[in-house]
């Protein structure tokens, strides 16, 4: 289907969003920027707008196939993809397969750790008060979400868990944790945003070899993070 790209919306780190002739949709353009520390590192990585707009579909694709709501609709060219226009909640929904990062430094818990059944801890959006985690409680003193979207919230990130745990395993990874983004459209809950190594911890099962954005915020050179990212598209949208 052919579209008329209109006006830009919102300019974020890494993505760019403009309006469609289809006041339902939007065109979300994947920048080749790659930023750690809210922003305050960041470099370019050419292409890696194209790497993560190609597994952000895949990815998205499969979850819509095990009826799991995201905004995707298709793929316009190779750095966007066509969505369905959501108010997005300001919260950042991270759900943790295997303890790392920043768990690990606030609570007593081992590098690791396998958590049965995952954890999901919420982050508020708020790049001045370096996302600061919240609970149920403060989203709702916050007027963010309901109770009821919580529960929502809570119920498609398990199930999402699911889908791509199974997925990456068959292609060798191991997903240790993901972070998720959701909106509102018509009543609806719906994933949105981006799934793609820049928000996801991703080894590869036989080695251990990290294949995201981890590799960047530890000091890797560009090239080592591309090539991290060019194996990840390989295995999930080429095999």
């Amino acid at each position: 289907m052919s579209y008329k790209i209109g006006e830009l919306i919102a300019s974020g780190k890494t993505k760019l969003v403009y309006s469609l002739d289809n006041p339902s949709l939007v065109l979300l353009k994947f920048k080749d920027d790659v930023t750690a520390l809210d922003g305050k590192k960041r470099d370019i990585i050419m292409g890696k707008g194209a790497l993560n707009a190609g597994i952000s579909a895949k990815l998205f694709q499969l979850l819509k196939e095990s009826n799991v709501d995201n905004h995707y609709v298709e793929m316009y060219d190779p750095t966007s993809l066509i969505v369905e226009k959501l108010e997005m909640i300001p919260v950042e929904v991270v759900c943790r397969n295997i303890a790392t990062g920043s768990i690990v430094k606030r609570l007593p818990i081992s590098e690791g750790t396998v958590f049965d059944p995952p954890i999901i801890e919420f982050f508020l959006k708020d790049d001045a008060r370096g996302d600061p985690m919240i609970t149920e409680s403060h989203m709702a003193a916050l007027k963010l979400a309901s109770k009821s979207e919580v529960e929502k919230i809570i119920e498609m990130t398990l199930r999402a868990n699911k889908v791509l745990k199974s997925f990456l395993a068959s292609k060798g990874f191991t997903l240790i944790d993901f972070k998720l983004e959701f909106g509102r459209r018509n009543g609806r809950i719906i994933i949105g945003d981006e799934l793609d190594p820049d928000c996801m911890r991703i080894r590869d099962s036989s080695t251990s070899r990290v294949l995201d954005k981890d590799l960047y915020r530890k000091g890797a050179t560009l090239e080592e993070v591309k090539k991290a990212y060019e194996e990840v598209y390989r295995r999930i949208v080429e095999a």
